[in-house]
């Protein structure tokens, strides 16, 4: 039990927890210089109606009537957080970033990391995921070695074992050396994203349960009056949007996906950018309003 509370203060500070107030360090440039993309949050927030549609695609279409846009609901989204703690928790690759290839190379944009820090300033917000930049050589790069392609991921809580440019002629024998290794480890199991095997340790513990005790953290776990939006775009996210579900409509789970899939999120946006004119719209919000 001491070793799992160890790793999970780890974990929360892996997360990089920013209470209201913090200070965007030097490095940082200011939110100002991305204001070329004003006019983009603008258009989304006050020409498009909640329910307008891509004429282009009808599948798509279809699926936002379940899953509209953010972006084009935000002051109907917005409007219902007067008078409450707004609370912001991100995923990192695919919705800060874009989906890369190389992990490594898997970084926030300048204006992109302005607009988390500005939103950081005025709301808690965490970043949850388990990324580190300390790379493993262990037993999973032994038996995968051979195998074009593979590459493998110490994230700290967990290993990915990334096959995304793995042939698929050569998937099911990856799959098998992994299971291999796993099989030596019985307090380890095996989860899936995209295009990635995840090898994590069996103790209760996913996106659902960081933002749980993120909001136990702060407090505000057993509030009333507490609005948590928590973006992501990949599996491991769908914990956490059913945790904010949970919460009696108090709370917004938002997808980023260009394509219909099925998902525990209320709302929608398509890729990175629009995270960052949504972003930038919660960060303007209060210049506005009376919250």
């Amino acid at each position: 039990m001491e070793t799992m509370m160890r790793s999970f203060a780890k974990l929360y500070h892996s997360m990089r927890l920013q209470r209201p107030g913090a200070t965007t360090t030097d490095y940082i440039e200011s939110i100002s210089k991305a204001r070329h993309d004003k006019n983009v949050a603008d258009d989304h927030t006050k020409t498009h109606p909640c329910d307008e549609l891509d004429a282009s695609d009808t599948s798509y279409n279809s699926w936002l009537i379940e899953h509209p846009s953010a972006l084009r609901c935000f002051k109907d989204m917005i409007s219902n957080a007067k008078g409450k703690k707004i609370v912001v928790f991100l995923d990192y690759d695919g919705t800060l970033s874009p989906i890369v290839n190389d992990p490594n190379r898997a970084f926030m944009s300048d204006s992109m990391r302005s607009a988390v820090c500005e939103v950081a300033r005025r709301f808690p917000t965490a970043i949850i995921s388990g990324r580190s930049r300390d790379k493993m050589l262990g037993e999973l790069e032994k038996k995968t070695s051979k195998i074009q392609g593979v590459m493998i991921e110490d994230n700290r809580f967990c290993i990915s074992v990334h096959y995304r440019h793995v042939h698929q002629e050569d998937y099911d024998m990856l799959q098998e050396r992994v299971q291999c290794v796993l099989a030596k480890y019985s307090s380890f199991h095996l989860t899936k994203g995209k295009k990635v095997m995840e090898i994590r340790p069996s103790i209760k513990w996913n996106k659902g349960d960081a933002v749980e005790y993120l909001l136990d953290t702060l407090g505000l776990a057993s509030s009333s009056d507490v609005l948590p939006i928590y973006i992501g775009d990949d599996r491991t996210d769908e914990d956490a949007f059913k945790v904010v579900r949970s919460r009696g409509g108090e709370g917004y789970p938002i997808i980023v996906s260009s394509t219909p899939r099925e998902t525990m999120a209320s709302y929608s946006l398509r890729d990175p950018s629009e995270v960052f004119s949504f972003l930038i719209s919660l960060a303007r919000f209060t210049h506005t309003s009376s919250y």
